[in-house]
């Protein structure tokens, strides 16, 4: 597939967002290592600490107590998921409106934002903790929020499209050509 000026232009743009997630994420992570001091909350709001915190494991410490081989496998996951959504990017119809490729474009940022840290430390950096009438939901950090962000709306947009009604269904009014 060849692209237009427009279309790599367009495709450039969301990559842009992807490396801009990193930044984000990696510019916060070291502001929390060099202004935190680790598991001491400081508190934000009254539902929002800042607690630096580090992660060997994935999502909900996940393997966390592994012993380091984990460390391997999640950047191998990282790299070949952000891999496959980089491409799945870069073939997008313009068509597909600006969903698609922001959930992609999260998604990638914020793989490529953990990854660097299990690259970097071994371990993932986390520091906002949201908590409730003491109920702490795991520490968590910019790249988790766009990974979670770019999750929900690939589902939104998922759900979205195969709700849509297409020409070639009678069902929908359309015609069968």
């Amino acid at each position: 597939m060849k692209l237009t000026a427009p279309a790599r232009g367009r495709r450039l743009l969301w990559l842009a967002l992807s490396l801009a997630i990193i930044g984000l994420d990696q510019w916060t992570k070291m502001l929390a290592q060099t202004g935190l001091t680790y598991h001491e909350p400081v508190a934000i709001a009254p539902f929002v600490n800042f607690t630096l915190t580090f992660n060997p494991g994935a999502a909900f410490s996940f393997l966390g107590d592994a012993g380091g081989w984990q460390r391997w496998l999640f950047i191998g996951i990282g790299v070949v998921v952000s891999a496959i959504l980089v491409v799945w990017l870069v073939r997008l119809p313009r068509e597909r409106g600006y969903g698609l490729p922001l959930a992609l474009a999260l998604l990638i940022g914020g793989a490529l934002g953990n990854v660097w840290d299990r690259i970097a430390i071994g371990m993932v950096v986390d520091f906002i903790d949201v908590h409730w009438r003491g109920w702490h939901w795991p520490a968590f950090n910019v790249a988790d929020s766009a990974i979670t962000m770019g999750a929900a709306l690939l589902v939104i947009v998922s759900i979205r499209t195969e709700m849509r009604p297409t020409d070639a269904n009678p069902s929908q009014g359309g015609e069968v050509p």
